[in-house]
């Protein structure tokens, strides 16, 4: 039989596995605002919000074969940027069951913490947008989040943790 420059002398190419992907359900798993304006009874108008959003995520496996949870968890803080003074702060764990076939092991992990997210991150913006609007606040509209640009970060950190420090001689 020759070769068909592929490799395998004419034989079909290995097929894939077919990736499964499936969200079982999401849900609220924590949800705290606290609108410190309202609280303290700040009445300036000239409030300029500067807003920071922090973003961490946590995987595992569940005992049911093929399936996974994922927390997304988020802390919005606003503050005045004239005087630092807090206007609001919002903490958000959203949780997700995936029932997950056919990605490899090694690639598991960083389909848990970028692909997974990246699926539930609509409704997470959407409850972020209602809970600042129902608090008194302009509807907050949070950027897309790039969970691989947080993946690779993650991965760097925990890579410079790992190596020890450098003596100078």
């Amino acid at each position: 039989m020759a070769d068909n420059g592929n490799g395998n002398n004419g034989a079909a190419p290995p097929e894939a596995p077919q990736v499964r992907m499936q969200v079982l359900g999401q849900y609220v798993r924590d949800l705290s605002f606290e609108n410190i304006v309202a609280q303290k009874g700040i009445t300036n108008a000239e409030v300029q919000p500067d807003i920071q959003v922090q973003v961490s995520l946590d995987a595992r496996k569940r005992a049911v074969d093929h399936q996974y949870e994922v927390v997304s968890k988020f802390k919005v803080t606003s503050k005045n940027k004239a005087d630092q003074a807090p206007l609001f702060l919002l903490e958000l764990d959203y949780g997700a069951i995936f029932h997950i076939e056919g990605v490899p092991e090694e690639q598991l992990h960083p389909f848990l913490l970028i692909e997974c997210p990246r699926m539930v991150f609509p409704f997470i913006r959407r409850i972020i947008s209602d809970v600042t609007r129902d608090g008194g606040f302009p509807p907050l509209n949070i950027d897309t989040v790039d969970y691989l640009s947080l993946y690779r970060q993650e991965l760097s950190r925990r890579a410079q943790a790992q190596v020890p420090a450098q003596q100078v001689s």
